[in-house]
């Protein structure tokens, strides 16, 4: 099973692994919805194939593995009323538990830039691999909207509340605090990935593993779990600010900074999000949450309004609307959650979860 070199998912078989390349260099591997179907198709097809062991996912060029979906487009839509962002999402958030339930080993290289959509297609491997070059984050919030592709499940579950600060501030990590959060397993360097790659070929995962992982360089918010565990532990965004701005350590200030200057709303619905997150179960059932929350987020201005700012003018001055956390409503916020009823996302939690001695 190959692709043309022109393709945006570069599709081969070496041995007995399957290589997808996300190849859109140019636009950091940004997702489409062609390129979520192919990959789905190619699952489809190397799951059943007793000839491939293993299946791994890499991004084309140098920045990164992937920056997350289009984004332009999905401006484009919600500007216009469309519905082509809630077809995307549709299969987007089905091959993400796909990735999830796959029967055999998926290993993702989560080197350089990996955020939103490609912290979809990575994070719910068997193994995630991160370089001294992997910069990871869930953004969101920046341009008015709220983590998902299973997002707010994977920050749900960090250790204490390192994912409601990841969620709501948009921080970067590297290798060794993506470790720590749950959405990384092995440290590889940069160096070694080819020859581990070209393992895979011949070898199992755990064979190939064994002889190129290390340790990560540290990272930066084990430290800082004091202030993070403290301040976001507060039942509402009002106070989390609160709390941040009178801790007294500079990053609890910068990141308090960093709060006042993104969607109110998208902060508030992101907030809600997490939490319920940690209630529902497995995946699939955050997904279809996700799913309701996205849809609530096309048709609201901040959403238009954030991707103008950052994207399309790139002046950095959104204008939020509401503007302030006191014009959000418990109301506005549970209105991101209300049943789709027949457009609802619907999921099966598959029983036949592989499980992995890595």
């Amino acid at each position: 099973m190959t692709t043309s070199s022109d393709s945006p998912v570069l599709l081969r078989t070496e041995g007995r692994a399957a290589h997808l390349a996300l190849n859109r260099p140019a636009a950091l591997n940004a997702l489409t919805h062609a390129m979520v179907r192919t990959i789905a198709d190619a699952l489809d097809t190397w799951e059943s194939d007793p000839g491939i062991e293993t299946v791994v996912v890499t991004g084309a060029g140098e920045r990164g593995l992937c920056a997350g979906g289009d984004i332009r487009a999905i401006h484009r839509d919600a500007a216009t009323g469309g519905t082509a962002s809630t077809d995307f999402w549709r299969d987007e958030y089905r091959l993400n538990a796909r990735i999830a339930r796959l029967r055999k080993p998926y290993v993702a290289v989560m080197d350089g830039i990996v955020m939103g959509g490609g912290v979809g297609i990575s994070a719910h491997g068997t193994v995630r691999l991160v370089t001294e070059r992997s910069r990871i984050a869930m953004p969101e919030t920046g341009i008015g909207f709220v983590p998902d592709v299973g997002g707010t499940h994977l920050l749900g579950l960090a250790p204490g509340e390192l994912g409601t600060h990841l969620a709501l501030t948009g921080t970067t990590v590297g290798a060794a605090d993506a470790q720590l959060c749950g959405l990384a397993d092995h440290f590889v360097p940069f160096e070694a990935i080819p020859a581990l790659l070209a393992g895979l070929a011949t070898a199992p995962v755990h064979d190939v593993l064994t002889r190129h992982v290390r340790q990560a360089p540290p990272g930066e918010l084990d430290g800082n779990r004091g202030w993070i565990d403290h301040c976001y532990a507060a039942d509402t965004v009002e106070e989390i600010v609160d709390r941040l701005l009178g801790h007294g350590a500079p990053a609890a200030k910068d990141a308090a900074t960093t709060l006042l200057s993104k969607s109110p709303t998208a902060l508030k619905v992101t907030l809600a999000s997490l939490r319920r997150a940690r209630g529902l179960g497995p995946l699939e059932r955050v997904l279809e949450q996700e799913f309701r929350v996205s849809c609530a987020a096309l048709g609201h201005p901040d959403l238009v309004e954030g991707i103008r700012a950052q994207v399309i003018d790139k002046d950095r001055t959104p204008h939020w609307r509401p503007a302030t956390f006191a014009e959000v409503t418990d109301q506005d916020v549970d209105g991101f959650f209300a049943p789709l009823g027949e457009r609802d996302l619907r999921l099966s939690v598959s029983d036949s979860t592989q499980e992995v001695p890595w």
